[in-house]
């Protein structure tokens, strides 16, 4: 799984022209489900992906890439009364190693992937409750918005970070 994390000034995301989503101070984060988030052994584990995505939100929330009272990072969301703009995307597991055209053959498929990404959502709003995020929508053609504050950019993978 992948969060890119931009630290806005504000951001939105509309769909057919209509504002889905749109916060203030806070983070854009795009979000992508691996298809080895998905799987273990070569069958389908959404508990697996499930606890990857709540290790992934405790650290999105926590981190602290806001600027304290001495220009240091060293503040969170909750310390700054930020927001969450989550959009899904699937291209954060784009393959470009063989020519022009990307393969998406390292992303979750369709449906459980969305099914983690909803996961996501409802676990951002436990932490931080249901009006500090918004969102996009799985799957639609989506226009996003944003002033990245900085620019600042995280990018969490659980590759990586697990």
């Amino acid at each position: 799984m992948r969060f890119v994390i931009q630290r806005v000034t504000s951001a939105d995301v509309k769909i057919d022209g209509e504002i889905a989503g749109k916060i203030d101070k806070g983070f854009l984060v795009l979000i992508g489900v691996s298809a080895s988030d998905l799987t273990e052994e070569d069958k389908l584990d959404i508990e697996k992906a499930k606890a990857i995505s709540e290790k992934l939100v405790k650290k999105l929330v926590n981190l602290r890439i806001f600027d304290d009272q001495d220009g240091k990072t060293n503040l969170d969301l909750n310390a700054v009364g930020g927001n969450l703009l989550l959009i899904s995307q699937f291209t954060l597991y784009a393959d470009c190693k063989k020519g022009n055209r990307p393969s998406f053959i390292n992303a979750g498929s369709p449906g459980p992937a969305e099914e983690i990404y909803e996961y996501t959502v409802s676990r951002c709003k436990e932490e931080l409750g249901e009006d500090r995020v918004e969102r996009g929508v799985f799957g639609a053609d989506m226009k996003v918005s944003l002033v990245n504050d900085g620019p600042f950019t995280v990018i969490l993978d659980s590759d990586e970070i697990l």
